[in-house]
């Protein structure tokens, strides 16, 4: 048997100063750090396109940290909506601590731990209402959502034509203008 490398701890306190300095962003999940490639075209335009569906509409933000575990996992999803105000994590002014609706554009080398590991992670956020899967390679969007009640359930998209509701924050979304200038959708 080969032996493997050991991996190295690194505490979330360390990851936070690491990550201020960085050429480069992070994802840190459970004492380990996993960089985060570039994004493809389609990835920034359908990111783009998310923006501009929901900019009058809400308070969203993109980009930006959150906080899912305080010890143990930071994420940077690529659209996050925030009912209300704001709330950092403590002593930080660059992680919402409060997403109401998170969007994943997948991509090949994601796409498993955003509907996996990521996903389990962000249903212990306790605000988040609505996580949104969307593909970046096909017309096709997850949405799931807690309903009125608390309970969480699941809907899939695969026409241009659908839409689907954002109850959590009163807002629709068209996979039309989520794919508006995609290629090979």
């Amino acid at each position: 048997m080969i032996p493997q490398p050991e991996r190295k701890f690194i505490s979330h306190k360390d990851y936070l100063e690491m990550e201020e300095q960085a050429e480069y962003k992070s994802e840190y999940y459970h004492g380990e750090i996993f960089a985060m490639t570039g994004a493809s075209h389609n990835h920034n335009l359908i990111t783009g396109n998310v923006f501009a569906s929901l900019r009058y509409l809400l308070r969203e933000t993109g980009d930006m940290k959150i906080q899912i575990d305080p010890a143990r996992h930071y994420a940077y999803p690529d659209v996050s909506v925030v009912c209300g105000e704001i709330e950092f994590a403590e002593n930080r002014n660059d992680i919402i601590a409060n997403p109401v609706v998170i969007i994943e554009v997948l991509s090949e080398s994601t796409r498993d731990y955003d509907r996996g590991s990521k996903f389990k992670a962000y249903r212990n956020i306790g605000t988040l209402r609505d996580y949104i899967l969307i593909d970046q390679y096909a017309c096709h969007i997850e949405h799931f959502f807690k309903n009125k009640s608390g309970i969480r359930e699941s809907e899939e998209f695969d026409r241009l034509s659908d839409v689907f509701a954002l109850s959590s924050v009163d807002a629709t979304l068209s996979l039309e203008a989520v794919y508006y200038r995609v290629r090979g959708i």
